[in-house]
């Protein structure tokens, strides 16, 4: 069964998403911002997953990343949402 062209379009922004999260100015702008790109490339793996289908990948993926984020704002003594 072929993908719908929506699907298709889906997946082509999911290409371009992943190769301008490991451009170097991106890393570097991201970074600047306290954005930790790997962890920004493991959310897209993860939505990209869940776009596919793949659920229980998705779960997985967007997991580890929420609570590394989460971590990482203990660590820092920032405000943590109730």
């Amino acid at each position: 069964m072929s993908k719908s062209p929506a699907l298709r379009e889906i997946d082509d922004l999911m290409d371009e998403l992943e190769l301008l999260l490991k451009r170097g100015d991106t890393v570097a702008a991201l970074s600047d911002a306290g954005i930790n790109v790997s962890l920004a490339i493991v959310a897209a793996n993860g939505l990209r997953a869940y776009f596919a289908g793949k659920k229980a990948e998705a779960a997985e993926d967007l997991t580890i990343v929420g609570e590394e984020i989460f971590a990482r704002l203990r660590g820092h003594d920032a405000d943590l949402p109730s």
